[in-house]
């Protein structure tokens, strides 16, 4: 895989939930730290989705904020 992102973090899928546009995705990046992603429901589809199945993380922003109260 070649990408232009420098943020590329491998998870395994640890959960899918569907929806009628969207799907959210969550994987594992290390035990007990997740990251979710609202990716196209086609998309999911094409990428052949599965819980257990090894994936990418990838981030690519310009701006990543943090806030607090």
């Amino acid at each position: 895989m070649k990408i232009s992102a420098r943020n590329a973090i491998k998870g395994t899928v640890k959960k899918i939930e569907p929806g009628s546009i969207n799907t959210e995705v969550v994987l594992e990046i290390a035990p007990g730290v997740e990251i979710t992603a609202i990716i196209t429901k086609h998309s999911a589809e094409t990428l052949l989705l599965a819980e257990g199945k090894e994936a990418y993380v990838v981030i690519k922003s310009t701006d990543v904020m943090i806030a607090v109260e």
